[in-house]
């Protein structure tokens, strides 16, 4: 059974888009940019300030004179949405890696037969794992302008919540990829 030897497709799937998940998320999770604040009232026309969910940065766009560890006078980080993220974030990165692991295990491909049940498994932990992220990027999302921010000043998205999305849902379709394998263990009984 020539067959029976090679991965499937969705396997490889799975496998090929949940790190990749992984690493958006994580950048997501870690790099200070859900959201960017200019063109604040008595500051400099070129500062930008850089919300994320565990530091905030203020950066000069006209020399890159960069710092982190921003007063949060506002209260930025006691609301909800914030609160929720740092708790869903870790908690989805931690699920990912454990569903990666079980995934790898269950493909298997050092040998001639996957184990269909645990790539299901891992595909369910994934997906799981990619709806934790997907909630506070969308919920942040949500509530942007909403979040305390200097009066009268532009709020856009930043490059972290974009990526946090992705890679939401990256582990989403590479965790519904994966689910596809309990398929084949029912068509086998």
């Amino acid at each position: 059974h020539l067959s029976s030897m090679r991965t499937p497709t969705a396997m490889i799937v799975g496998l090929v888009l949940c790190p990749c998940g992984l690493l958006l998320t994580l950048t997501g999770t870690l790099a200070p940019s859900w959201r960017q604040v200019s063109l604040i009232p008595n500051q400099p026309i070129d500062l930008v300030l850089e919300q994320g969910i565990w530091d905030m940065c203020s950066e000069r766009q006209s020399s890159h004179d960069r710092h982190c560890g921003q007063a949060d006078e506002l209260g930025y980080f006691e609301q909800v949405p914030v609160r929720v993220a740092q708790g869903l974030m870790p908690t989805s990165l931690v699920l990912t890696f454990l569903g990666l692991v079980v995934a790898a295990l269950g493909v298997r491909c050092w040998q001639k037969e996957p184990r269909h049940l645990l790539a299901g498994v891992a595909g369910l932990v994934l997906l799981l794992s990619g709806l934790l992220s997907l909630v506070p990027a969308s919920w942040y999302t949500h509530e942007l302008w909403a979040l305390p921010a200097p009066a009268s000043s532009t709020l856009v998205v930043g490059y972290s919540l974009v990526l946090s999305y992705l890679g939401s849902c990256l582990e989403i379709l590479g965790g519904l990829a994966l689910t596809l394998s309990f398929h084949h263990c029912c068509k086998k009984h």
